[in-house]
């Protein structure tokens, strides 16, 4: 089970977390956010460890240049982003021809949500990320019903998001073991294991990690 660990800002906490082997963490280029971060600080990042950068309905210039900058290595959308936006990133020639990147679309869930929607951004996303429909873009530190993923047949593998925290493992590993959630291949957690917006609490997702084993 992959671990994604979104939302860092500070260098130390950073350089800390690395220690701990995640698969992936986010960095959010969303000025609205409270975890919105200008610059990636320049670490050493390990390469079983993933840079994504988090866009929310950013135009595909300034997310190309975020891209080759910072070496990125997925690319999330978590706005309102159309599978023709999709499209233009995944092929643009302005991406540095010796760096490649994935995208992962972000989907905010709720009871009414369609996952039909899902379907014509299987050609382009290597991976969904089921989110929680709030009053804003992610980080609304609320789970969703997750038996509504029984809905969806994609392929697509996704990662489950929401206002996951330590405790949850339990109901993560139960999750886990039910047909319907075949295709999750990872967690994504934020402010559920911080501090403050943007400092993680390590010891909670070290435990976290391991119990997830």
């Amino acid at each position: 089970m992959k671990i994604k660990v979104c939302g860092m800002r500070d260098i130390e906490n950073i350089s800390n977390l690395l220690v701990l082997k995640p698969d992936f963490i986010g960095f959010i280029f969303y000025e609205k956010s409270k975890r919105f971060i200008k610059d990636i600080p320049q670490i050493d990042f390990p390469k079983k460890t993933k840079k994504v950068g988090v866009f929310v309905n950013e135009s595909i210039e300034n997310v190309i240049d975020k891209i080759n900058k910072f070496q990125l290595n997925l690319v999330q959308l978590h706005g309102s982003e159309s599978p023709e936006y999709c499209r233009e990133l995944r092929h643009s020639e302005l991406i540095s021809e010796s760096h490649s990147f994935e995208i992962i679309k972000a989907f905010s869930v709720d009871e009414k949500f369609n996952f039909s929607a899902t379907i014509p951004y299987n050609i382009y996303c290597k991976y969904f990320l089921f989110d929680t429909k709030g009053e804003n873009y992610g980080g609304n530190g609320v789970k969703f019903n997750w038996n509504i993923l029984q809905n969806y047949k994609g392929e697509t593998p996704f990662l489950l998001s929401g206002g996951i925290a330590k405790n949850d493992v339990k109901q993560i590993l139960s999750f886990l073991r039910r047909h319907e959630s075949k295709r999750c291949i990872g967690i994504d957690i934020n402010s559920g294991f911080e501090i403050e917006p943007g400092l993680k609490n390590l010891e909670d997702i070290k435990e976290f990690k391991n119990n997830l084993k």
